[in-house]
């Protein structure tokens, strides 16, 4: 019998996403939070080239006056022949959308402060790590460049692209700032200092290995993340109070809400900015279905009825809570599926290494928590399937993370399709708030004619 994918039928029996308890004990407390600093360095594992970013850069000038200047080629920016062959020898043929702008303002003489908007793989950690390289003058064996970012391992990141940047520039020195790093010496001779804020901050203040006042170029990374980690955003605001007015200050940032811009405001002064202009949130290229559920063993039969689709597609499935992910996961592999698993218990390096799996096709669908909600982008994915509806704290509609999940499937121009389950009241209010931010009403089509739309 075919089972009905439609917006009628609504049980009314106390399901998973109730605002209070969630299914079998789970509390919503328990739900696996993203760490936005983990989510950005599995990003910048999992990339293997630049990102096709389809957002529009804005440019807001500090001088509206100045004229605005764009690079199409390296050779443009006239950088030295040792780093533009570092550059070629990294694999970078022209520059990126944001480094087309971003570059001559960085490079600009006298120098600009910037405030820069830039997701993993856009090119960015390249543009300040060039920016670095060009603005270091090998001679003064003391630090002039220092780079702030909010985790150790991001820190040794943004370090191995200048490292390899630089690599036929052999008398730039570099150093990190980070923990376990013990100076048996008072005297640091490197040109660039990357580090995490507190180490930076101990080095130039209670240790005084740098001399902040010799710093002339000043790069604050991942400021969202920054601020959204205890301790990091005073600690930054007291690295920059030690630094010279004429240093210049270059921040950037994924996104740019208040408590963002609030932060930049007061780093970096009369500041050239570089938004990308917020794509309609749209998910015209997506096919949308819920089905009506009783609880979760009825939702898990009704993803064995589609799991037909599967096996032509491939097809992540999120959930709330590591346990129902867990859950999830050991039923399907009951019944004989490929099944991946990933959750926020795992280190940022098996989650890598189960998203290559997956990538590579060795499994079909991956059961996952919101940890992997974002940036995630795998071709073959057609099919995402919400076995728990996206809520707040609060117990309402989450649209963004909505919009992330579903965002993993019609990607490249093509045609997604994505299938909520619901299995109580409060499921059906969550999709009525979903439908009515978005503006959308969810197809009624039942399964036989949506495994024809896959097919």
């Amino acid at each position: 019998m075919a089972r009905s994918w439609s917006l009628g039928g609504v049980s009314t029996c106390a399901g998973n996403l109730m605002p209070d308890k969630l299914e079998a004990g789970d509390w919503r407390g328990q739900a696996d939070k993203v760490n936005l600093a983990e989510e950005s360095l599995l990003n910048k594992m999992i990339r293997h080239a630049l990102v096709t970013n389809r957002n529009q850069v804005e440019v807001l000038q500090a001088d509206p006056t100045s004229p605005l200047y764009s690079v199409k080629t390296f050779e443009d920016l006239r950088l030295t022949p040792e780093l533009l062959k570092g550059v070629y020898n990294m694999g970078f043929n022209r520059p990126s959308k944001i480094q087309e702008c971003a570059l001559p303002m960085m490079l600009a003489q006298p120098p600009q402060n910037l405030i820069a908007q830039a997701q993993s793989g856009t090119g960015k950690t390249a543009a300040f790590s060039l920016a670095m390289l060009s603005h270091v003058n090998p001679a003064n064996k003391w630090t002039q460049c220092l780079c702030i970012s909010p985790t150790y391992e991001l820190a040794l990141q943004i370090g191995q692209v200048i490292e390899q940047m630089g690599k036929f520039c052999p008398d730039v020195k570099v150093e990190y700032a980070i923990r376990g790093n013990r100076r048996k010496t008072m005297t640091i001779n490197a040109h660039i200092v990357i580090g995490t804020p507190g180490t930076v901050l101990d080095w130039c203040v209670k240790y005084k290995f740098i001399d902040p006042k010799k710093i002339t170029l000043f790069v604050l990374d991942e400021a969202d993340v920054m601020i959204a980690t205890q301790g990091h955003q005073d600690q930054s605001l007291r690295i920059y109070r030690q630094l010279t007015k004429d240093c210049q200050m270059l921040l950037f940032s994924a996104t740019f809400e208040d408590s963002v811009w609030r932060f930049a405001e007061r780093v970096v002064p009369d500041p050239n900015i570089i938004k990308l202009k917020r794509e309609e949130e749209t998910v015209d290229n997506i096919k949308q279905f819920y089905v009506d559920c009783k609880n979760k063993e009825d939702k898990f039969m009704a993803l064995c009825d589609l799991y037909g689709c599967l096996t032509i597609a491939q097809a992540m499935i999120f959930c709330h809570t590591r346990k129902m992910a867990s859950w999830l996961s050991e039923q399907l592999s009951k019944e004989g599926h490929q099944v991946a698993m990933l959750s926020g218990l795992m280190t940022v390096e098996q989650r890598a290494a189960v998203i290559e799996r997956f990538r590579n096709g060795k499994e079909k669908v991956l059961v996952t928590t919101n940890v992997c909600s974002r940036g995630i982008d795998v071709e073959q994915v057609s099919l995402v399937v919400n076995f728990d509806l996206p809520v707040d704290f609060s117990g309402n509609a989450d649209n963004e993370t909505y919009l992330h999940r579903i965002g993993r499937t019609g990607r490249f121009g093509k045609q997604g399709f994505a299938v909520s389950m619901v299995d109580s009241i409060h499921g059906m209010d969550i999709i009525n708030q979903i439908e009515s931010h978005f503006s959308i009403k969810l197809d009624t089509r039942n399964l036989e004619e949506m495994e024809s739309m896959l097919a």
